[in-house]
């Protein structure tokens, strides 16, 4: 069956969902509000569920030329003791996460969507929709009908205009977000994701990504916790945070001391929503615009991968969209609930101002791996096959390619 659809937004999501259905043979449209397509962040950790989806995409040689494998992520205190110390080795030989820039990510979708067929309007800032007898219309913020289809897809992140149509709960921010940067990778870290903690206030986190152009020079994403709120105090003290980061951690002394200044770092902050019905009538939401979180345990793009698979899946199963939609918020309700649990209960023991919490992430957490298998749950969880729809594929066969 052959639908008109409409997507907004041209992130890790839309064009994902883009791409599969107008593959599929649908009559895609979609509706971004920039004049051109442009990722927003530094890097991001796809989990090995992240990379079976863009298998099926048939994207995963391409996103791999241009990432970063990691197998371990490594965290410690400012006096070096070690909060956490996991390989992904430990769930399966071979399995491991790829670190990616997010114009690697985003080029890789956007060149597969470009061959797709699906057509794109740029420019368009779709404020609402309207629902009529036959379909939905997107609108403009005067109210202007920018287009009409029979399904429209909301994939424009956290901070959807379009999501208290479905679900008007309003979603809480984090005390805590972060700012992130860029830079150039002189090998400091290989293979790792690394992270430097002084209390749960503070967070230093290294990320080689491998590069965000074929050929361009590698590079790794560095971020700091941050309170929305401080960003100015922090880039009014630029000097003494570039002083003070050196100290958490001296390897990365020359990388800061090559930065600008507190310009070459985009703020980032962080709310928790999760739709309880990620649909209502023919308006469906998808990834952060359906389940926003932290970035704790690195499940955002993946989610969005999988809610993309999910949707296409179920349009194809079902002629009829409230079914489609129901069997795709079926699909997906398991690993969403666990991951947006999980990410939220974590959160304040690495980015808090609690002290307490803080003292029970550095007596307890390292300890757990002791038993192994609590180590293979923790790698579980960070691999992002806890659960949800692919979980009946074994870590094995997520290592091998299969």
């Amino acid at each position: 069956m052959t639908r008109r659809v409409a997507v907004v937004g041209a992130g890790v999501a839309g064009l994902a969902v883009a791409t599969l259905l107008a593959r599929a043979g649908h009559r895609v449209a979609l509706h971004e509000r920039f004049a051109e397509p442009a990722p927003v962040g530094s890097g991001l950790m796809l989990q090995p569920t992240g990379l079976a989806a863009l298998a099926r995409l048939g994207l995963l040689e391409e996103i791999a030329a241009l990432g970063a494998p990691i197998t371990r992520l490594h965290g410690t205190t400012d006096r070096g003791a070690t909060v956490f110390d996991l390989g992904y080795g430990d769930l399966a030989p071979g399995l491991h996460a790829l670190a990616v820039h997010r114009a690697a990510l985003h080029g890789v979708l956007w060149r597969a969507f470009a061959a797709s067929g699906a057509r794109i309007a740029t420019g368009s800032a779709v404020a609402r929709t309207r629902e009529t007898p036959t379909g939905i219309e997107l609108l403009a913020t005067d109210g202007a009908v920018l287009a009409e289809a029979e399904l429209a897809i909301d994939a424009t992140g956290a901070r959807s205009a379009l999501r208290a149509q479905v679900d008007a709960t309003p979603p809480r921010a984090f005390a805590y977000g972060a700012v992130w940067a860029s830079v150039p990778d002189p090998g400091l870290a290989p293979g790792m994701l690394l992270q430097r903690y002084v209390a749960a206030r503070v967070m230093l986190g290294w990320l080689p990504v491998g590069r965000a152009t074929p050929g361009g020079p590698p590079l790794a994403a560095l971020f700091w916790s941050l309170k929305p709120g401080e960003h100015a105090a922090w880039a009014a003290r630029f000097d003494e945070w570039r002083a003070d980061a050196s100290a958490l951690w001296p390897p990365i002394s020359p990388v800061l001391a090559a930065l600008p200044g507190p310009g070459a770092f985009t703020p980032a902050a962080y709310i928790q929503f999760t739709s309880k019905r990620p649909w209502r009538g023919r308006l469906v939401l998808l990834g952060d615009a359906a389940h926003a979180t932290s970035p704790q345990l690195g499940q955002g793009a993946n989610s969005a991968l999988l809610d993309a698979l999910a949707l296409a899946d179920a349009l194809a199963a079902e002629p009829a969209h409230e079914a489609a939609f129901a069997r795709y918020a079926a699909a997906r309700r398991a690993h969403v609930r666990f991951y947006q649990r999980a990410s939220a209960l974590m959160t304040p023991f690495f980015q808090s101002d609690s002290a307490a919490l803080a003292w029970v992430r550095d007596a307890t957490f390292d300890r757990l791996r002791i038993v192994p298998w609590l180590r293979r749950e923790m790698v579980r969880t960070l691999a992002g096959l806890k659960t949800g729809v692919l979980t009946h594929a074994t870590p094995e066969r997520l290592a091998s390619g299969a």
